[in-house]
């Protein structure tokens, strides 16, 4: 469990951009487990954080999810470049509410993210510089499934989707958009961070 306090100090330690100045002005923040080494988990081991203001008073939000694909794509590669793995970095207004796979609203990608591609279907993720693609590659804000419970293995939910475990928490989420996309558009920055960077 982070802080809310923790995740601005982070963010704004890297020199991007931190959003308070009104209602529902979303702070959407990935942290990458730094703890795995790159191994490929296939575990909901990462977080990610919402942190906003409703009449001045300060709001936090944290669920499980991933940041990174699942173990599934990582060895049955989509792309023969290699399994996309989002770097860390702050997306400015790249995410919009629309459909994910044309199946239901999640954050969908509506801007240039850039990506590493890992290829050879070992048990790590390569994050190398070299491997860094810039791109529309549908890279997702959504949910893993419909379970009450959430999804424990990641699997096939994600190929470089940012996902999250438990539909319930999703929907927390997209409550949130709705109310912010109204007030500012149907734009939202996302940021990816380490967990050591906190």
């Amino acid at each position: 469990m982070y802080t809310r306090k923790q995740i601005e100090e982070a963010v704004l330690c890297k020199g991007y951009r931190w959003f308070e100045n009104g209602d529902y002005n979303l702070n959407i923040v990935g942290v990458r487990n730094s703890n795995t080494n790159q191994e490929i988990t296939n575990k909901f081991d990462d977080k990610l954080t919402v942190s906003y203001s409703i009449n001045g008073e300060l709001k936090y939000e944290e669920w499980d999810a991933t940041t990174d694909p699942g173990i599934y794509y990582s060895e049955n590669l989509l792309n023969p470049d290699g399994v996309a793995i989002l770097k860390p970095n702050q997306y400015r207004s790249t995410y919009q509410i629309g459909l994910h796979q044309g199946k239901y609203e999640a954050l969908t990608q509506r801007l240039p993210v850039e990506v590493y591609r890992d290829s050879n279907r070992d048990d790590n993720y390569d994050l190398d510089e070299y491997s860094l693609q810039e791109g529309m590659f549908g890279i997702n804000i959504h949910r893993a499934g419909t379970f009450i419970n959430g999804s424990t293995q990641i699997d096939k939910w994600s190929a470089g989707c940012q996902v999250l475990s438990k539909e319930s928490d999703f929907n927390l989420l997209m409550g949130l958009a709705e109310k912010a996309r109204t007030l500012y558009g149907n734009s939202f920055t996302y940021t990816l961070i380490e967990s050591r960077d906190i």
